[in-house]
């Protein structure tokens, strides 16, 4: 059966002379995402102020940027000034010039000030993500003192579920107490004594924001407070604002490990010359190290024209070392990411992907040599008086390959993060490249050593 509630949603923004104040805003932001920036606008305009504010908080809204531009300036500045603080710096981030000093320079000088600030620290930093909009309370404060504070400022600030407790003379941090503490506790008690007994977590603005999500995620918190060096709280990263972040990060290195540059648009919507820029570059520097197989095939000319036999498995050859390789990177990327490893533990991750890829080439080389048998035995192909040594070639030399792809795999990604490149760099078509240079290289040098005397 049918969810009306959708059915009249969809009618509802489809004809945009219905009661929009009661529709969902991620609905409502589907719908924006759909129009011209123009017809966005404009429906934008038509809602409540405060139900256009609420979907302006939200970052699926793609066009952003777009439909502020058409937007009467007045009306554009009142919306900016009704987002959290954390969203209007990442929608000015993205504003182009003039439109982004006119905008910022309309705002009210505490609401610019703190937009400045947030603009202010490096990209991907836990500062970048914070918001300023938290619950703060003096640690003389009593409990019902706390709980009155919170019902009064409940709706400008983005979370209420963890109340930060300030010395009321250095301004320091002292505690954060969740909201469920307080209203479980003597409401005439000291606000510390709601307080768990641990030391609050914090983190430094200038931190990668991944730190901040690895800490929400390890500790379950719903927020992490971010302080300067003498501890005066600055901000928090609340873990909605931590699930961007991951969701941003992981959509950049899936892109990156596709072999191509991350873009930071919706695919319908980024331009077919960004589209190439960003794909092209890749493709080219990739086609180019190609070149290196048939360079490598080139050298190995007489030995192919005396063995041709060896061609048949150069595919199955390079296919299986780039796939081991591809594995490894995928794993180690992921553990570098999530710290599972760090970069002292390379010589670990070497010495258990050694036997691993022994292992698994092996496994590889029993399959390729019964198969050689099996279509010899049966009659499907001839490979000539010598089929058994081609036999052995190709498995030893599956042995050989998979091995250096596991182990070329995963110290790549070690390698680009010890000179300060992303790991993600480290893509599947980027390996699998490598491998199948070296791949070649060993392939014909194993023949050489067991044909020896015989094909060659």
């Amino acid at each position: 059966m049918q969810d009306t509630s959708e059915t009249i949603t969809h009618d509802t923004l489809a004809g945009q002379n219905g009661d929009l104040a009661h529709v969902r805003a991620p609905e409502i932001v589907d719908a924006l995402n759909a129009r011209e920036p123009a017809d966005a606008a404009k429906l934008l305009q038509s809602l409540p102020a405060e139900k256009a504010i609420e979907v302006l908080d939200l970052p699926g809204l793609d066009n952003t940027c777009e439909i502020l531009a058409e937007l009467p300036k007045d009306t554009a500045v009142s919306l900016l000034s009704g987002v959290s603080d954390d969203r209007a710096a990442d929608i000015f981030k993205e504003l182009v010039e003039p439109l982004r000093t006119t905008l910022l320079n309309g705002l009210n000088p505490d609401t610019r000030n703190v937009i400045s600030g947030l603009l202010a620290y490096p990209e991907r930093s836990a500062g970048s993500i914070m918001t300023t909009e938290f619950v703060s309370v003096p640690s003389n404060w009593t409990i019902a003192e706390v709980l009155h504070h919170i019902r009064m400022v409940e709706r400008t600030r983005e979370t209420v579920y963890s109340i930060f407790v300030i010395d009321p003379v250095k301004k320091t941090l002292i505690q954060a107490v969740p909201l469920r503490r307080l209203i479980s506790a003597d409401p005439h008690a000291n606000v510390l004594t709601a307080a768990p007994a641990r030391k609050p977590l914090m983190i430094s603005p200038e931190a990668d924001r991944m730190e901040a999500a690895r800490l929400i995620s390890r500790y379950d918190l719903l927020a992490v407070a971010v302080v300067d060096g003498p501890g005066h709280i600055l901000g928090i990263v609340t873990v909605d604002d931590v699930i961007d972040a991951i969701v941003e990060e992981s959509t950049e290195d899936a892109q990156k490990f596709g072999g191509m540059e991350a873009i930071d648009e919706p695919y319908l919507r980024i331009g077919f010359l960004e589209m190439i820029k960003k794909r092209g570059g890749w493709l080219c520097a990739l086609f180019l190290s190609e070149m290196l197989t048939a360079t490598a095939m080139q050298s190995y000319q007489s030995e192919l024209e005396k063995a041709i036999v060896l061609t048949l498995f150069i595919p199955l050859i390079m296919s299986s070392g780039g796939n081991s390789g591809s594995q490894a990177t995928s794993l180690l990327i992921r553990s570098l990411a999530l710290h599972e490893v760090r970069l002292r533990d390379w010589w670990r991750v070497a010495l258990r992907e050694l036997p691993t890829g022994i292992v698994l080439g092996s496994i590889l080389g029993v399959i390729g040599i019964v198969r050689i048998t099996l279509w010899q035995t049966l009659g499907l192909f001839d490979y000539g008086p010598h089929w058994m040594l081609v036999a052995m070639t190709v498995g030893a030399a599956l042995v050989g390959i998979v091995t250096f792809g596991s182990l070329s795999g995963s110290m790549l990604p070690f390698i680009l993060k010890r000179i300060g490149f992303d790991p993600a760099s480290a893509s599947a078509p980027f390996v699998a490249t490598l491998v199948d240079v070296t791949g070649l290289v060993i392939y014909f040098g194993v023949a050489a050593v067991i044909l020896h005397g015989t094909l060659l």
